[in-house]
């Protein structure tokens, strides 16, 4: 069965925020090859958008190699957009999710292919709430950003978790890939 993989960014002090975050080449180099070991990843409309900033790179490359080469993975991986006020998108890889969030994720598993990603934090913990997560993939940035969008508001359970392994970029910033190990009921 495929897993669900929730991929993001977050400041120092435990805030998403993919503007406050310095993503150098090989951050980009990193998340090209996470894009290319999956084909589908799923957002909400705000990441959505957020993530269309890349579309004009594949007809105007920046000249910079690893975000060029970022854009196009970007481009080629299949997008399931979550939204309650967009009636269409016009990415030619995106598609609004058809069922709800839940359904469309189980039946996403059961299908053959590669791993799933989540690349939205209230996604993430939708689909934390739910169990849905196989691995949790967190890049910590050197940044205090001092207030935003906390990544795991709203979790309804505590949930211990496996360190799998940790990355650490020649930047500062450190990925730590974990699994849940248990979870407890409030």
């Amino acid at each position: 069965m495929r897993k669900v993989i929730a991929a993001i960014n977050m400041s120092l002090d435990g805030f998403c925020d993919h503007n406050s975050v310095v993503a150098d080449d090989e951050i980009h180099a990193h998340y090209t090859s996470l894009l290319s070991e999956a084909d589908t990843i799923l957002y909400g409309r705000i990441t959505y958008q957020l993530m269309e900033y890349w579309r004009p790179f594949l007809t105007k490359p920046s000249g910079n190699r690893s975000m060029d080469e970022f854009a196009h993975a970007m481009d080629r991986i299949s997008k399931i957009v979550f939204s309650r006020t967009l009636n269409n998108v016009d990415w030619s890889s995106a598609r609004l999710a058809h069922r709800n969030m839940l359904d469309e994720v189980m039946a996403l598993k059961q299908l053959s292919g590669k791993d799933i990603l989540v690349g939205s934090p209230s996604l993430i913990v939708a689909l934390t709430n739910c169990d849905l997560i196989d691995e949790y993939q967190i890049c910590i940035h050197p940044v205090i950003v001092g207030g935003g969008l906390p990544l795991f508001m709203n979790l309804n359970q505590r949930i211990v978790l496996k360190h799998l392994k940790t990355k650490t970029f020649n930047g500062g910033a450190l990925l730590i890939y974990y699994k849940p190990e248990s979870r407890e009921q409030n």
